[in-house]
């Protein structure tokens, strides 16, 4: 579980694709990521980070760098597969027992890939628009939480399948949110009670009691 509150950025430093078919393409894809100094002490083979939203485990370790392993079923699903060597990753560690949680209960599983409509300056902070996956849009609302690149936001606005943020400039600054621009895919997880009140609404009370 995470919180989506970023702690670091770290860098694609190589992509190999992996099983590769008669076509020479890759199904699946390994990802080393190289970040700042000191980021990963305590980590350990088999832990969960979070890169850019997704939950992916530790298959080795290094001072300032790991490895992980991506399926063709997430690459299918989020943006993994358009990293290349040199693209900035938010990251996040797995919360551990005790920790703050300064963001929202996220847990690094993508509902799937949004588009940025606008970035516009407004104040002091970046308003940004996202066009939603038309099936993601009822699980989205004003004032809830969402998940962008692994980023805990505030939705400010909603309509129809787009919606809303603002980023102040710290978030900006420290995160790749503040490099996005129009056309550009990203991340999303909706919020995890959203997702579990829409599935209870499937059932009537009928359904729960028997």
């Amino acid at each position: 579980m995470f919180t989506g509150i970023i702690t670091a950025t770290g860098i694609a430093a190589a992509i190999e694709p992996i099983g590769a078919g008669e076509d020479g393409k890759g199904h699946d894809m390994r990802l080393a990521i190289e970040t700042p100094e000191g980021w990963l002490e305590g980590a350990a083979i088999g832990a969960s980070i979070a890169c850019s939203g997704c939950c992916l485990t530790v298959v080795t370790l290094e001072t300032n760098r790991f490895t992980v392993e991506v399926s063709g079923e997430t690459l299918s699903r989020t943006t993994l597969g358009r990293w290349r060597a040199g693209s900035r990753i938010n990251l996040e560690r797995a919360l551990r027992m005790g920790d703050e949680l300064g963001g929202h209960v996220v847990s690094g599983h993508v509902d799937g890939v949004a588009e940025v409509l606008s970035a516009t300056p407004e104040n002091g902070s970046l308003r940004m628009l996202f066009q939603l996956p038309q099936g993601l849009a009822p699980f989205v609302a004003p004032k809830g939480s969402i998940t962008v690149e692994g980023v805990s936001l505030t939705v400010n606005e909603v309509e129809g399948a787009s919606f809303g943020v603002n980023l102040i400039p710290h978030t900006a600054a420290v995160t790749t949110l503040g490099e996005l621009r129009p056309g550009q895919p990203v991340n999303v997880e909706i919020d995890m009670l959203a997702r579990y009140v829409a599935r209870l609404r499937q059932f009537n009370a009928k359904d729960l009691t028997a």
